[in-house]
């Protein structure tokens, strides 16, 4: 059905159209077009990173990020229970295996439970920013200093977060903060790391272009038409990230006392606004009927069909996914937009 209010929708009303008319125009289309160069370079330096690499998903960011960095079968990398599947189904991709970890009360992997899955195997540690709250990143890193590991940022849903690992993977898909529709970037200090990435994504070619490729590599490239949007779309991260900044706090104001419902901790940019409420499935029924989209929280990927174990009824991360959900989160809701919404949630639990 569709939906009066859904839950995301890009916002592109500033020079999308003009850059990629632009593209077209000239018949650079593919991932050569001077785009691609432009929006890498514009968001590591809005970022204070020095190299981008843009590739087609923020799943196919992941994958290279783990590429570039050596890990393969027989290595295990630190995953958080609470995430999108993408971030552990990257790990798979390239061969290696997930070790699960449970999440804290703001959803972000439990920092204090990192260093009890550690093995002579681990060579990487994967927090995740979940629906934009940054992971404690100083005591990743601190552990990953320890233990001699990498640490790999999956920052699909946290644009505006500075990153800090070795590699940040970002998703630029139409539902994320900034989009070019379907796409991804990784960003990195490491002059070696981005040339691995670029090399990889790109098939992996010799620099003669002679057709002997010496590894296994990937088409994850990006077209120049969609570097075009990401490139305009980050022209205006800060004024996204303002109005959902705002997005936030009505949400904050207009939920708050409201019986049934709890409200999540502060996020430090606002990708989906998240809450957790009594008679959730109800509610999120008679929301649709009124034209208001709702989602649900990820599953911990232990209760995955492909990563099961049984330990899932117990973990905190469980918890979480039996009550939670988030209410439409797009840079164009208007404040009347969110007082017909949480007005309605007042209404479903008989709040005057």
């Amino acid at each position: 059905m569709g939906y009066e209010y859904p839950v995301s929708k890009p916002w592109l009303e500033g020079r999308e159209l003009e850059y990629v008319t632009e593209a077209v125009s000239s018949g650079w289309i593919s991932s050569q077009g001077p785009a691609v160069k432009q929006f890498e370079a514009e968001f590591a330096r809005y970022n204070g990173v020095a190299h981008g690499v843009a590739c087609s998903s923020g799943t196919t960011a992941l994958t290279l990020a783990l590429r570039a960095l050596g890990v393969g079968p027989g290595d295990e990398v630190i995953v958080p229970e609470f995430t999108m599947i993408a971030t552990a189904w990257a790990v798979e991709y390239v061969g290696a295996t997930p070790v699960f970890v449970d999440c804290r009360d703001d959803l972000n992997i439990d920092v204090s439970r990192i260093e009890e899955k550690i093995t002579s195997r681990t060579k990487v540690i994967m927090p995740v920013h979940i629906y934009g709250r940054r992971c404690d990143m100083d005591a990743v890193m601190d552990i990953a200093f320890q233990y001699g590991l990498r640490v790999v940022e999956d920052s699909a849903e946290a644009h505006g977060v500075r990153p800090v690992a070795d590699i940040a993977c970002f998703s630029l898909f139409a539902n994320k903060i900034i989009t070019s529709g379907e796409g991804g970037i990784c960003l990195t200090d490491d002059p070696w790391l981005a040339g691995q990435m670029a090399h990889l994504r790109a098939m992996a070619f010799s620099a003669e272009h002679n057709f002997l490729h010496k590894k296994l590599a990937y088409n994850f490239r990006m077209t120049n038409m969609q570097a075009a949007v990401a490139l305009a779309q980050v022209e205006r991260l800060d004024d996204i990230l303002a109005y959902r900044r705002d997005i936030e706090k009505r949400y904050d104001e207009g939920l708050r006392g409201i019986p049934g419902i709890t409200l999540m901790p502060t996020r430090d940019v606002l990708w989906m606004y998240d809450v957790r409420a009594e008679n959730r499935d109800e509610l999120r029924r008679f929301l649709a009927d009124e034209g208001i989209e709702t989602r649900l929280f990820f599953k911990p990927m232990s209760r995955q069909p492909g990563f099961l174990d049984p330990i899932w009824p117990t973990l905190n991360a469980n918890r979480f996914a039996e009550d939670g959900f988030y209410l439409p989160t797009y840079t164009q809701l208007t404040a009347a937009d969110q007082e017909h919404i949480t007005g309605k949630i007042r209404e479903f639990y008989a709040v005057g």
